[in-house]
């Protein structure tokens, strides 16, 4: 009997010995799950991505607040987890990452004048012109774009678009497939021809003249940070210089390879434009991949971003075989002086 008695506190001691184990183990296993989203948390807040491969991993930034989410909440329902130390330096991660996300969810609300006019316009990465070149000219029909400027579009893609019926519903273009990008519209264009910037190739312009104000596009398509992260970096620093003398009415549309977390990306937003998902609230908007089986689209690339004298009516996504990019379409309204 005595034995036995002696056995019983012997046996506690050894469960509370197993439970401080495992719940040593189970909150340094919390805390390697977490070490990706604290990285890139600051990251995002000091900037490193420019200009350095830390570009790549930031597009996973929306991603690693919802991880860092998932494993708040394992923590508060585990009780073997419920260390207030631990939760609290959790909780702190999610609320700095959640309080750069949620702005790009809230709608600006900017208000449009009755009757303001109106402009379709619509970006789309070729893919070296294996979109199909039917789809793109029904996307034009179907959404009445105004102007469309092309990513990735090479002479033979051209062709192909007009005989698909592209030049009869958009007889007016500024074409420079032996660059990258190209600028077609119902209307006339005026001014047409591309940057001297320090980008890796030029990006096409031209003007379009609506009801007394005349908008200028710029099609974008930069270098791709995966490749070379500090070209890509110059490429969007060089946007920013084009945008500070872009003036209110301009539109930049295309592919950026950049997120709204990246610095780079930030840095062109704060020369004078908007981005039309994230003013309008849409801030879960992905282009990209599309056409992978497996692979379901997880990042925006695509953007198309105006100056302070447009505003953003809608924006919308929309899938066409033969891309891995998805088009972005948006209606802006041109606001009075």
């Amino acid at each position: 009997m005595a034995g036995t008695v002696t056995d019983i506190p012997r046996a506690a001691d050894r469960r509370r010995g197993r439970g401080r184990r495992g719940r040593t183990w189970g909150l340094l296993g919390c805390g390697l799950v977490l070490a990706l989203p604290a990285g890139l948390l600051v990251v995002r807040l000091t900037g490193l991505d420019a200009g350095t491969p830390l570009a790549v991993p930031m597009v996973l930034f929306p991603y690693s607040a919802l991880l860092s989410l998932l494993v708040l909440g394992v923590m508060v329902a585990v009780r073997a987890l419920r260390s207030r130390w631990a939760v609290a330096v959790v909780a702190a991660l999610v609320a700095v990452q959640v309080g750069l996300l949620v702005p790009r969810f809230v709608p600006e609300g900017r208000h449009i004048p009755s009757g303001s006019t109106e402009l379709r316009v619509a970006t789309l990465n070729t893919d070296v012109g294996g979109a199909d070149p039917r789809a793109v000219a029904e996307l034009v029909r179907t959404e009445r774009i105004d102007v469309l400027a092309l990513e990735q579009l090479p002479p033979g893609g051209v062709a192909a678009l007009d005989k698909a019926g592209l030049g009869a519903l958009m007889p007016y273009r500024e074409l420079h497939p032996e660059y990258d990008s190209s600028i077609y519209s119902r209307r006339p264009l005026s001014h047409g021809g591309t940057t001297d910037s320090d980008t890796a190739w030029p990006q096409t312009t031209a003007e379009l003249t609506l009801d007394g104000s005349t908008v200028r596009f710029v099609a974008v398509h930069t270098y791709y940070p995966l490749g070379d992260a500090d070209r890509w970096t110059r490429d969007m620093t060089a946007l920013a210089s084009l945008a500070r003398r872009g003036g209110p009415d301009t539109v930049f549309l295309g592919d950026f390879n950049a997120s709204l977390d990246h610095a780079p990306m930030r840095r062109l937003l704060s020369a004078g434009l908007t981005d039309t998902h994230a003013e309008l609230g849409h801030g879960w908007a992905r282009t990209w991949p599309v056409g992978h089986a497996l692979v379901p689209p997880m990042v925006q690339l695509d953007h198309v971003l105006h100056g302070s004298g447009l505003a953003g009516v809608s924006v919308g996504e929309r899938t066409l075989p033969g891309t891995d990019h998805r088009a972005v379409v948006a209606v802006l309204a041109l606001l009075p002086e």
